[in-house]
């Protein structure tokens, strides 16, 4: 087996990974631009609880209620953003634009891990104390990504500042994975270790595996040595993530977008 086709498989199964994110959190984007941005352009504030949520509209919580619509919202923007920094086209042929888009989705990311730091310990929005300590751990990764992704940027440490930017990806969608998760278990194990608690034993490991384990794997790709192991430890997590995708689409999106 030659050094090109090992590099050519870890090639291809990151493009395989960047093709089924790009889908499905596509969809997400869809569905809360159709589910929320509808609602809330609608001023129909209260249909917010139309979808199952921890805490969503509270009637009387102006403050609370403003700062989860915009945590929501601003949700579809970092990741459009997001998945848009990713194409070396853009960054290539349009510098300014992968600049300025860059600006928006680490100042966006900051202040949504910042919202979701208030919402969970001030509004109290969480259903286990263990769930909001988790939520709690990514926001500090992403606010670690995005700072040392921004000052490498500034220091023109291009190499080192897409890593950093890559991770700060990972973090920021976490509350995709999250998701993309809870519907791949449920799919291959038929729901072992979940409750509507969210907390058994799947829960917490869903609650820590959907920013760490990407967060891992990106590190796995950075550092692989044997790209055999490393393409094929990809394209599993990647094949998992497939059908939690397409769980997720099917079961959990869908039917809010068409509501």
């Amino acid at each position: 087996m030659t050094y090109s086709f090992q590099d050519s498989l870890l090639h291809r199964t990151r493009l395989l990974w960047f093709s089924a994110a790009v889908a499905g959190q596509g969809a997400f984007v869809l569905m809360i631009l159709a589910f929320f941005g509808r609602r809330t352009v609608a001023g129909n504030f209260a249909g917010w609880n139309d979808k199952p949520h921890i805490k969503a509209y509270v009637a009387g919580d102006a403050a609370g209620n403003m700062m989860y619509g915009l945590h929501v919202l601003l949700a579809a923007i970092v990741m459009a953003g997001g998945l848009l920094q990713l194409l070396p086209a853009i960054r290539r042929r349009w510098p300014a634009l992968h600049r300025w888009n860059g600006r928006l989705f680490f100042s966006v990311a900051g202040f949504m891990a910042i919202s979701g730091l208030w919402l969970t310990w001030v509004r109290h929005t969480y259903l286990t104390v263990i769930g909001g300590i988790t939520t709690s751990g990514d926001a500090v990764l992403i606010l670690l990504c995005v700072a040392n992704a921004w000052r490498l940027a500034v220091a023109r440490d291009f190499a080192a500042h897409r890593r950093w930017a890559l991770r700060a990806f990972m973090v920021v969608s976490g509350v995709w994975f999250l998701r993309v998760g809870i519907m791949g278990w449920i799919l291959v194990s038929g729901g072992w270790g979940m409750n509507n608690q969210m907390s058994g034993p799947a829960d917490i490991a869903l609650q820590l595996g959907c920013y760490l384990i990407p967060l891992a794997l990106l590190e796995v790709y950075f550092r692989a040595t044997t790209k055999v192991w490393a393409g094929g430890l990809i394209l599993l997590a990647t094949g998992f993530m497939m059908v939690g995708i397409g769980g997720a689409i099917t079961f959990m999106w869908w039917p809010r977008i068409i509501q």
